[in-house]
């Protein structure tokens, strides 16, 4: 008998205002003692809500509408709330994506283990038993007396781990645990996972869109679309052949940058609307391979090729067979969608500079009591940003690239150094120098785009709003004049017709839509100096090359200077002609784009290669 069943397990959401949305359907699969199943698939296609089903921690307006979960024995859609109590983290436990939001800020680490122990009536001396379970994941005894905000993501995720682990489960659930941190990190942390799952035993169901990871880990994979389970088979499997075009689309969007040629694709379109029926196949009007059945019939999750696949042409096996290799894996599966969605390498020959970093150094000195400390976040960094190029600036998370970004901008001023801006309008201007109003002109020509685009804009103002605002503030636009123009902008950033999307609130976007409208109020100035800050690290695969594509047409078409400010080594690879790599607030190396990635020099550089997820490498899994 499987660890946890899951049996035709549906999930609605039926908020009171709009009509009912069928999140999950007739979901059904087992996980098996100490088995590692990744479950893959973009942001809306009901991953998380099926981990909280599994969990019962579903919140209204969503309710299991049908089928049944069923864990080491117990009907968990039926229990009594004592009996989950007693089944959740003793047995059932899970991570979930946000690690600050897990972690209760106001009280210390310790207290957190010692209310998760009490709760269980777990005996003993807290102390040694928190300590103890914080050398499991890595981290340090002097942990314990620290505050969430005093710790590092990755730290605060470990933490989270050490306590999902607390009571030796059976199976963790993990909700993109991984999402956010940079590539060191999130190796350190998925090595670690490993080796306890080795050690303790325990079963892992990985909920995630990161392609590279899952694939390398887990033992077997299922990848889920519009809330039902498209494809199951082994992680081997899956790379050697997968059988939904969903999931070849997924792979596209995932290569190696150390290639020597990189190519990715983006799926076109969008999920469906589950708030409406769906005739025939969901994937259809998004498949490069559809058949009028398809758009007809909606197929079932069958046994196909070693697995399990929901496609018509798939089962009836007329779809293109693709065996990949190591080298060439990523691009053979891309070549698969159209062309348009292809993003390929960067080239041009550098105008004069527009912006110059001259020996910036950046001190932040803190006091506590009568002790003064001193940080020194950047140190004589240098780099020039030219029109129609892209420079990309690669680095942990705090390495000091957001800094740079702050000085760039004028909201810090450097310690030591200069920062100097040479615009088409006049004269070299020294960006460290300014005040006031000059200060805000300046900020006219030097925009940013932020990483985050669910919290860049205001939930409760339309698009329209949002892109009013630099209209009026520095081209000085007034009445029908701004919506003209918010629609220019909206249409030069892919959203046609602009007519749709001018009214509508920002949760009303999918993360791409919101991105390009972060995007398009950046344009709104019409700057010389664009800063994306990590702007595609929330976004899902599918959607990644999308935006990428679309900063590169701008920066080319626009002859923009682009400071692109990441950890993602392959958006580097692709969108970038230069690469700066920051580590510890110093520029250990820099160069063209393809031999800086491909033939790392300096240790740092290679540490971040390797710490890449690579499923096509022979020796990759664990």
């Amino acid at each position: 008998m499987a660890l946890l069943q899951v049996e035709n397990l549906s999930v609605t959401y039926t908020p009171r205002d709009l009509p009912a949305n069928r999140a999950v359907h007739d979901v059904s699969f087992d996980i098996g003692e100490g088995e590692f199943v990744g479950l893959l698939g973009e942001s809306g296609c009901g991953k998380s809500t099926l981990g909280n089903a599994i969990l019962r921690l579903l919140s209204p307006p969503a309710r299991i509408s049908g089928g049944r979960v069923t864990f080491d024995g117990v009907d968990v859609t039926s229990a009594s709330e004592d009996e989950l109590r007693g089944l959740r983290w003793t047995d059932l436990s899970t991570v979930f994506q946000s690690s600050m939001n897990s972690l209760n800020p106001v009280i210390r680490v310790q207290a957190q283990f010692a209310d998760t122990f009490a709760a269980h009536k777990i005996p003993g001396d807290v102390t040694a038993r928190a300590t103890e379970l914080l050398e499991l994941v890595s981290l340090e005894p002097h942990v314990l007396k620290a505050y969430p905000h005093e710790l590092s993501g990755g730290m605060k995720q470990r933490v989270a781990l050490a306590l999902a682990l607390a009571l030796r489960p059976k199976l963790v659930v993990l909700d993109e645990p991984t999402t956010g941190l940079d590539v060191v990190v999130q190796r350190s942390i998925l090595t670690r996972l490993a080796e306890l799952r080795r050690e303790l035993g325990f079963a892992v169901l990985f909920i995630s869109h990161d392609l590279g990871t899952v694939l390398e880990m887990a033992d077997r994979v299922m990848v889920m679309y519009g809330g039902e389970i498209v494809e199951n088979r082994s992680a081997a499997s899956m790379l050697a052949e997968p059988r939904h075009p969903y999931s070849r689309g997924l792979l596209g969007s995932y290569a190696d940058p150390r290639l020597p040629d990189v190519q990715v694709t983006y799926i076109p379109g969008r999920p469906p609307d589950l708030s409406q029926p769906q005739p025939g196949c969901l994937f259809a009007p998004r498949c490069p391979h559809a058949e009028d059945a398809c758009r007809q019939v909606h197929p079932e999750l069958l046994p196909e090729h070693g697995g399990l696949v929901r496609c018509l042409v798939a089962q009836e096996d007329r779809l293109p067979v693709v065996r990949l290799g190591a080298a060439d894996a990523a691009a053979t599966i891309g070549s698969h969608f159209p062309a348009t969605g292809t993003l390929t390498e960067s080239a041009g020959t550098p105008d004069a500079a527009v912006l110059s970093v001259d020996g910036v150094s950046k001190r932040y000195t803190s006091r506590r009591g009568l002790r003064t400390s001193t940080v020194e976040a950047v140190r004589d960094v240098s780099f020039t940003l030219h029109p129609g190029r892209v420079t990309a600036l690669v680095g942990q998370s705090g390495s000091g690239k957001s800094t740079i970004a702050r000085l760039i901008t004028g909201v810090e001023r450097p310690s030591t150094g200069e920062v100097r801006f040479d615009g088409d309008s006049g004269p070299t201007v020294r960006v460290d120098r300014l005040r006031g109003r000059a200060l805000v002109n300046y900020r006219r020509h030097v925009q940013m785009v932020f990483q985050d685009p669910f919290s860049a804009l205001n939930p409760t103002r339309t698009v329209a709003y949002a892109l009013s605002r630099p209209l009026v503030n520095f081209a000085g636009l007034r009445g029908a004049a701004i919506r003209e123009r918010a629609a220019q902008l909206l249409e030069s950033v892919g959203l046609a017709p602009a007519g749709q999307f001018l009214d509508k609130l920002p949760h009303q976007l999918s993360g791409g839509q919101r991105q390009r409208v972060v995007t398009a109020r950046a344009l709104a100035p019409d700057p010389q100096v664009l800063i994306a800050d990590e702007p595609i690290s929330m976004l899902d695969v599918s959607i990644r090359a999308e935006i990428l594509e679309l900063l590169g047409e701008l920066v080319r078409n626009r002859r923009l200077a682009m400071l692109y400010i990441t950890h993602d080594l392959l958006s580097a690879r692709l969108l970038a002609d230069e690469v700066l790599v920051l580590n510890q607030g110093v520029l250990v190396e820099r160069g063209p784009t393809r031999e800086v990635i491909g033939a790392a020099q300096d240790d740092y550089t290679k540490l971040l290669l390797e710490s890449i997820p690579n499923p096509f490498a022979p020796a990759a899994r664990p």
